[in-house]
């Protein structure tokens, strides 16, 4: 059961980023969570985060996640880490862009009676030298959304 609730909370973490909802996304750290983005920027605390995502959704046509989690693992009865390959889906485009493939983790904590995002990691998957890795993972996440997964 802490395995799909860990798994559910990563999906809405994403599934608000497609929708460009900053208040959603924010709702789902604990109060002094942390964000290290795909550029390296850092937002701490959950305010922060909102704050900072607001501007991004305000300024910016993000593109969409597509996802397939790696592992979930529990480090500990109320600490899990999650990981997770993504691709992202360009506005009105239907396949994913290389360049933006990541490597993402996620360390989770029970806060109250609910799991809880402490850190979200955001990890550009380039693979430098290796171009057939990052077709692959291309490739296995393009598959996954004409799946619809």
């Amino acid at each position: 059961m802490q395995h799909q609730e860990i798994e559910t909370l990563y999906s809405e973490l994403l599934t608000y980023w497609n929708k460009q909802d900053a208040k959603g996304m924010a709702s789902l750290f604990a109060e002094d969570g942390n964000v290290v983005g795909f550029d390296g920027s850092q937002m701490n605390g959950q305010n922060q985060i909102e704050t900072a995502l607001a501007e991004v959704f305000a300024n910016h046509q993000t593109a969409s996640y597509v996802w397939k989690i790696e592992e979930v693992r529990l480090l500990h009865t109320e600490v899990a880490l999650l990981r997770a390959i993504v691709g992202m889906m360009p506005p009105d485009k239907k396949d994913i862009n290389p360049s933006t493939n990541a490597i993402q983790s996620l360390i989770v904590s029970i806060q109250g009676n609910k799991w809880k995002i402490s850190l979200f990691q955001n990890t550009p998957a380039q693979f430098h030298g290796r171009p057939e890795l990052v077709e692959q993972m291309t490739k296995e996440l393009n598959e996954l959304y004409c799946r619809g997964n």
